[in-house]
């Protein structure tokens, strides 16, 4: 995917993340760290598991419709506490707060350039 893509991606990403209220919206660049497995984090948090799902529902939803993408693969629906979507080049992660405090990705990850999405309310 070009790099234009991929911001555009990301774009839409956040804006959908933001029409289900999604919270705490922060866009991990990876590229400059060697061996990583996507370019970009997307970190989001949802209050539940019915909001995690929502938000998870909305971005397959509207990426297919307004960029003609899908998830390579998602993964954690069952329980909703940590979702992952995998658009190879971004990876989505929409947590519910305690799984997010737990896995802390922003400080394992935090040689990546961190961008904090401010929350729309």
């Amino acid at each position: 995917m070009k790099e234009k893509n991929t911001k555009d991606l990301i774009n839409q990403l956040v804006s959908s993340i933001q029409e289900r209220k999604g919270k705490k919206i922060v866009i991990a660049d990876l590229t400059a760290i060697e061996d990583t497995i996507t370019n970009y984090f997307i970190i989001c948090e949802g209050t539940s598991s019915n909001q995690v799902s929502s938000i998870v529902e909305n971005l397959k939803d509207d990426i297919k419709e307004q960029l003609g993408e899908s998830p390579l693969a998602i993964d954690g629906l069952g329980s909703a506490e940590w979702v992952v979507l995998d658009y190879i080049n971004v990876v989505v992660h929409v947590f519910q707060p305690e799984a997010r405090n737990y896995y802390d990705l922003e400080n394992l990850w935090a040689d990546a350039q961190l961008t904090t999405i401010p929350d729309i309310d």
